[in-house]
């Protein structure tokens, strides 16, 4: 049912305009002596036409458009403007103001007919385009959905693949991803940022797949000359993930590269300083280095919670950005929920779900 707003503030035009209303298909009128009357229904409903005269008390036809057309959901209704046939000048404001199509006084009931019904018509073709226009774009967010869950399950097999070759386990990767996130919630990053940084931080050691068994391994303290092996591992990640089209792929190929650059310029591979060194890799730095800190290896015991946040602290401004310190231990409660939910012994898997 298609819905024509009537604004006059003579009755007999009302009756007569409302019985021609009726003459048309599928169509019902609401009829308003009072222009802003008429503006208040205006203002919960979507009409498919609006008549109105110029002449009227409280405001004329004119303001009546300007009004009606700064309503959002009305910027687009067809209005046919009732005139005297001698005021172009009436006319051409109301053009301006945005008004379609005029009828003049006075009204011959097969132009009134004719006129509404073409501005309906073209009203209901509107109607259907953006209906269509919505389908579409509805069709796009399903087909998008489907690729970024692919791209979602690619990542996710690429870091199950350095996770079978890295004593560090799966409850790991979790606990740093979502920390890196809480980490860019607390230092304002947009949302869309936070996420793409969540799936992007499993990524950071993905180059370890290219360091050999005997180092990367090792139970002990890696001694200088296979230190500087394992350090190629940040270099092996970005060539691995560089000169993808995907958005998480890029991102992670910068995290994996700079995650073990320092603030102050000593860290590598780079020598990267401060603000030179991406944010999403100083982010990373942060919970990578929390994590290992608190979790136990055969290397190594875990540190408690207090040490662990000592030694952030005690590297703010040299190892890590301190904004980035600073946003990690704002969250401080909710790292600890992070912290509960992914744990080792748990024998926590890495999957889609868990990061989503």
């Amino acid at each position: 049912m298609q819905e024509v707003l009537i604004i006059d503030d003579t009755e007999i035009n009302l009756i007569l305009f409302g019985a021609l209303i009726k003459k048309l298909d599928n169509c019902q009128s609401h009829s308003f002596a009072g222009p802003l009357e008429g503006l208040a229904w205006a203002a919960t409903h979507t009409p498919d036409l609006v008549i109105v005269d110029y002449m009227m008390p409280d405001i004329d036809g004119l303001e009546f458009i300007q009004r009606f057309r700064a309503l959002p959901h009305c910027a687009d209704v067809p209005i046919l403007m009732i005139t005297a046939n001698d005021q172009k000048q009436v006319r051409y404001r109301a053009l301006d103001s945005g008004a379609n199509d005029f009828l003049a006084k006075p009204v011959d009931k097969v132009e009134f007919l004719a006129r509404a019904k073409n501005m309906l018509s073209l009203s209901s073709a509107r109607r259907k385009l953006a209906d269509h226009a919505e389908w579409l774009a509805s069709e796009v967010r399903k087909a998008t959905e489907v690729i970024l869950q692919r791209e979602r399950d690619t990542v996710f097999r690429l870091c199950k693949a350095a996770e079978y070759r890295d004593p560090e386990t799966g409850a790991h990767i979790l606990r740093m991803a979502h920390y890196s996130q809480l980490i860019a919630k607390n230092l304002g990053l947009p949302v869309d940022q936070q996420e793409l940084l969540l799936e992007a931080a499993p990524m950071h050691d993905i180059g370890k797949v290219g360091i050999t068994d005997n180092i990367l391994l090792k139970p002990g303290r890696l001694d200088e000359a296979e230190f500087e092996i394992m350090k190629q591992h940040a270099a092996f990640g970005y060539e691995l993930l560089k000169n993808s089209n995907s958005r998480v792929l890029q991102a992670g190929a910068e995290i994996a590269l700079g995650h073990h650059e320092k603030f102050d310029g000593s860290g590598y591979p780079q020598g990267l300083k401060g603000e030179a060194i991406p944010i999403f890799s100083r982010i990373v730095a942060v919970a990578d280095v929390f994590d290992a800190l608190t979790s136990e290896r055969p290397y190594k015991k875990a540190w408690t919670l207090e040490q662990a946040v000592d030694f952030l602290n005690a590297g703010a401004g040299t190892h890590f950005d301190p904004r980035c310190v600073q946003a990690f231990l704002n969250g401080f409660d909710e790292v600890l929920v992070i912290r509960d939910r992914y744990q080792e012994e748990d024998d926590v898997e890495f999957t889609a779900s868990k990061l989503l």
